[in-house]
């Protein structure tokens, strides 16, 4: 499986942030302009974007809506977004501004059918954001905890023909840890969706520990506060992954 590196641009107020462990009490600004963190990515040689609207996620509607097109203005990247997306028009209005990738979370945990329902209307456009703590899911921009656990939730959507999964353990995110790798791959092999890993990515051995033979199934990760504070060097990062899959 391919390896993807998805440079992170979380909106909070239309600048880009990053929260530690999804606190919007706790948000660091790394630029306040996020069409041109768009640009600087994609010239840093990144072929994706992860964006997410951290308002919109809390409001449950679109918030970051201007910075959002600033983005998709200034990238040719495809770009995939989360935060507050949650009816078939939302999706419909993104994809038509040239989102290549819509991401639910609260919504596939309060209307699993919409998921569905999406990925028919929208096929190879959907994907679904799983936001753990202690394995179990939080919604509502994490400020909700569930009683689902992580792997339940992704076996739901198994035959719905979403095209990825983004696991997030939120007790990593925003605080350099390293990725939640055990967890993250038995996430991976208990359903035939391609995973992408999320939270704490923190150094070029969380990109190497990626590609070993037990993370087949992942298909990429997420990296944000650790590109923003130079942890992770895009170059040398990109050509382990360029290397590994040659």
């Amino acid at each position: 499986m391919e390896k993807t590196l998805f440079p992170a641009i979380d909106l909070k107020d239309g600048q880009c942030v990053r929260l530690k462990l999804g606190d919007m009490d706790q948000a660091t600004v790394y630029n306040p302009d996020p069409g041109g963190q768009a640009r600087a990515f994609e010239d840093q040689g990144f072929d994706w974007l992860h964006v997410v609207d951290l308002n919109g996620a809390f409001a449950g509607h679109s918030v970051n809506g201007a910075a959002v097109d600033a983005i998709l203005s200034a990238t040719s990247n495809p770009v995939q977004l989360g935060g507050g997306i949650r009816t078939l028009e939302d999706i419909e209005n993104w994809l038509a501004k040239g989102l290549t990738r819509v991401i639910l979370g609260t919504v596939a945990v309060r209307e699993p059918a919409l998921v569905f329902e999406a990925c028919t209307h929208f096929p190879g456009h959907i994907a679904v954001g799983i936001d753990a703590r202690g394995g179990r899911v939080a919604v509502e921009g994490w400020a909700e905890a569930s009683e689902l656990e992580s792997i339940d939730l992704a076996r739901r959507f198994e035959d719905a023909g979403v095209s990825a999964i983004i696991y997030t353990d939120i007790d990593r995110d925003g605080v350099l840890k390293g990725i939640n790798w055990p967890s993250t791959i038995e996430l991976a092999e208990a359903v035939s969706i391609p995973v992408i890993a999320s939270g704490g990515l923190a150094s070029l051995d969380d990109i190497k520990r990626m590609l070993g033979p037990d993370c087949e199934r992942i298909a990429g990760a997420i990296s944000g506060r650790a590109l923003y504070d130079g942890r992770i060097d895009p170059a040398a990062a990109l050509a382990m992954i360029r290397e590994a899959v040659a």
